[in-house]
């Protein structure tokens, strides 16, 4: 009985042992299983993910760009390998001492690195993060060298581009350079990746979507050290479409090469459907430069040059026309009635309104000027008159008929629009009404007035088609990597102007007096045997008073201008020629342009006749040494017998 009683109550403390016990399983059971819930639904993806980058790794294989090529097939960029660093994340354990050792055996800036690898936070650990561009041999071998230690980082390889010409078009061509954190949010964008580059101006920015194309890649499954096991997918990069311009390489670099040291711009046009044939801005770049971060010393030559070479002056350059202006005004003149080619004034050297003198350019005047006299010697004087009689406002509205004053819409980025006045326009800009004496400046192309070089070529080559404006065009074709058209481009006509081809023909008239006759102030642009029509232009940049010839600083000294189309009788180019601070327009101007249209002739000869020319012309040379030698040897003969 008593046994009976000790077996109950050893077995009550028993059950009261192991309901705790029971408790605590029962919870820990609960934990795992919870845990379990947690890891093998809630979290299954993120994990499926780390598992994954774990064993695979990616690597992407860039697109090449298209080329560009002139419109004679002539390849201007194309592509050549540049070697790219790289990390993948997963693989670097200590990240500060990677960096450490990076920056110390490559001599990269480490900041620089360290900026690179925050950029690259939150993508996948396997996706490689390039932290430099654009690496030496003598760095890649490096690399190679300390693989050991350096686990993770890889070399790439990117095409960047090559410039056939170096710094010939670079203006029109642009550059390319690593993609920004802004160009990142950009929808256009939006397939693009870190470190990737893009199109930063000229054509590269304006046609990237063409010349792009799509990166490739290769998942790799990898072991423990890095080791490929296999290849699991692998995407072909799609190499970007190809560019045919409407320039011609060959007279884009002699137009370059005629401006020498000079600062300026010259815009050719087909006068026929709008085609630019030369496109120069000077002094040039360096285009390559800008694929990677430009050495201090030359980023602050650039910064530094009072000529301004990064800035695009044949389309953001914006000058006061000068007397290449007085075209517009005869025109008007001719259209409103006011003048005919009979009309006469006589020039003293000064036109007197109220009590201001307004000075011609030649001291003393030009004497009895009709029209064509007036262009010919470029007489301020006749315009001042005309000006007056016009008003502001007329000028303006033959101005518009050009689109002056308007965006040619030439398709690259940042084009100015120049500047047309009007007294509407100095109400809403000044609050104040125009007066009479600010229309003399304007009809001889000073004062408010503003053009660009490519509204001064379109300008020149409505004048030359007699009233067709076309839109400046640079692109001829789109063909893909084959060479197979994809898309040709058309002329577009922007407007016709509603000037008669009487009043065309005067002017025209007058024009060509401007090259080919005495007296004529473009005589520097004359050809013989091409019949070339223009105008000079020299545009004040500050006022000097009577004594312009005194010494004063470059940046205040004149533009020198001129535009011309030729042949004369049928038109198939225009130029128009801008010399930054050079002076006279006749002096600087007319000089380039008439080697440039020069040239446009010659490259049209059939080599032929171009053979047979440059052996006329060594023969020629010869003949003259030739007789030069004699006639020295004849002169010392006369001194010496003098000498006797």
């Amino acid at each position: 009985m008593i046994n009976e009683k000790r077996y109950v109550r050893e077995l009550a403390q028993s059950k009261q042992r192991t309901i705790p016990l029971a408790f605590v399983v029962t919870l820990i059971f609960i934990l795992l299983l919870m845990r379990l819930l947690y890891l093998q639904i809630i979290k299954v993806d993120d994990y499926r993910a780390r598992s994954e980058n774990n064993r695979l790794r990616f690597l992407p294989v860039a697109a090449s760009r298209g080329a560009l090529m002139d419109r004679n097939g002539t390849v201007l960029v194309n592509n050549r390998p540049s070697f790219s660093l790289t990390i993948i994340p997963q693989e670097v354990k200590d990240v500060e001492l990677m960096i450490d050792r990076l920056s110390v055996l490559l001599k990269l800036d480490r900041s620089d690195i360290t900026e690179r690898w925050k950029k690259a936070k939150g993508r996948a650990r396997y996706y490689p993060v390039v932290i430099a561009v654009n690496l030496s041999r003598d760095q890649v071998e490096i690399v190679e060298e300390n693989k050991l230690s350096l686990p993770g980082v890889e070399i790439s390889i990117k095409p960047v581009r090559e410039y056939a010409f170096q710094t010939s078009a670079a203006h029109l061509l642009g550059y390319i350079g690593e993609i920004s954190d802004k160009e990142l949010e950009d929808k256009a964008y939006s397939n693009y990746n870190l470190a990737d580059y893009v199109g930063k101006n000229g054509i590269e920015k304006a046609w990237e979507s063409e010349l792009h194309g799509n990166d490739g890649g290769r998942q790799l499954e990898v072991d423990s050290r890095g080791r490929v096991l296999r290849v699991l997918a692998e995407t072909t990069p799609t190499v970007g479409n190809s560019i045919v311009l409407t320039i011609d390489s060959r007279l884009q670099r002699i137009a370059e090469q005629a401006f020498g040291e000079k600062a300026g711009s010259a815009v050719v046009m087909d006068v026929t459907n709008g085609e630019v044939l030369a496109f120069v801005s000077s002094p040039t770049f360096d285009p390559s430069l800008f694929a990677g971060r430009i050495p201090t010393d030359i980023w602050n030559k650039y910064l530094d040059d009072k000529r301004h070479p990064l800035e695009n002056k044949a389309l953001t350059g914006q000058y006061p026309p000068g007397s290449t202006f007085k075209i517009v005004t005869a025109l008007a003149g001719l259209e409103a009635g006011i003048i005919n080619e009979n009309t006469t004034i006589v020039d003293p050297g000064y036109y007197e309104l109220g009590n201001r003198r307004f000075r011609d350019w030649k001291p003393g005047g030009h004497g009895v000027v009709n029209l064509k006299k007036s262009l010919k010697e470029s007489c301020d004087t006749y315009y001042y008159q005309l000006g007056e009689k016009l008003g502001v406002d007329r000028i303006a509205q033959m101005a518009n008929q050009f689109h002056l004053g308007k965006e040619m819409g030439i398709g690259l980025q940042h084009e100015k629009k120049g500047l047309i006045p009007t007294s509407e326009w100095k109400m809403k800009r000044f609050g104040q009404k125009w007066f009479i004496g600010e229309t003399l400046p304007v009809a001889i192309g000073q004062g408010y007035v503003l053009t660009t070089p490519v509204q001064l070529a379109s300008m020149v080559a409505t004048v030359a088609n007699e009233g067709t404006i076309y839109r400046p065009r640079l692109v001829k074709k789109i063909v893909d990597p084959d060479g197979k058209l994809i898309k040709e481009l058309s002329p577009e006509i922007l407007g016709t102007t509603n000037i008669s081809h009487a009043s065309f023909k005067k002017v025209k008239q007058g024009m060509y007096a401007v090259v080919n006759e005495p007296g004529g102030t473009g005589a520097n642009a004359r050809l013989w045997d091409v019949k070339v029509a223009g105008k000079t232009g020299t545009s004040q940049v500050v006022k000097l008073g009577e004594d312009r010839k005194r010494a004063v600083a470059y940046q205040h000294k004149d533009h020198g201008l001129f535009v011309a189309f030729a042949p004369f009788d049928k038109p198939e180019i225009a130029v128009a020629v801008v010399v930054e601070h050079g002076g006279g327009g006749g002096a600087v101007a007319a000089p380039i342009a008439g080697r440039i249209i020069r040239t446009y002739f010659d490259l049209k000869k059939p080599a032929l006749i171009k053979d047979k020319e440059k052996k006329t012309v060594e023969d020629d040379e010869e003949d003259t040494e030739a007789e030069s030698k004699a006639d020295e040897t004849k002169k010392r003969s006369s001194s010496q017998q003098g000498d006797e």
